[in-house]
């Protein structure tokens, strides 16, 4: 189980730490705008528009995901396909962040599947 939370805490930062690109490319167009972030955001184009899309979805999957953990740690279905079903989330969504940053599209696409699908098998599992 402690696996399963070390995942779930790993989620939790995923969006915070895909926050550092976003904050870059904003700094470059004319200075990070604490006043009106989302109004400077909405400007980015290119690598800031990706890491601002990677930001926003890094939040969404941790939407999926830690329901997902929580019921099989409620539910005492801690085993080991669901430690892997975690794990695997936790390094697709890593990989995901990191080739929308790269703009690799089609494998980005293929690794946000493959985090999404581990979080639904983690909830199928815990099914009676």
């Amino acid at each position: 189980m402690t696996i399963l939370i070390w995942c779930l805490f790993i989620a939790g930062l995923l969006p915070l730490l895909a926050k550092g690109p976003l904050a870059f490319a904003m700094n470059k167009l004319g200075g990070y705008n604490n006043n009106h972030p989302r109004e400077q955001q909405s400007k980015l184009t290119g690598f800031g528009a990706r890491a601002l899309a990677a930001h926003q979805n890094a939040f969404e999957s941790f939407i999926i995901f830690a329901p997902a953990v929580l019921l099989a740690i409620i539910t005492n279905n801690t085993g080991e396909f669901i430690v892997q079903l975690a794990v695997i989330h936790v390094c697709a969504r890593v990989a995901y962040n990191v080739l929308y940053l790269m703009d690799i599209d089609k494998l980005r696409s293929l690794v946000w599947f493959v985090a999404t699908i581990s979080s639904f098998m983690i909830i199928w599992q815990c099914i009676p």
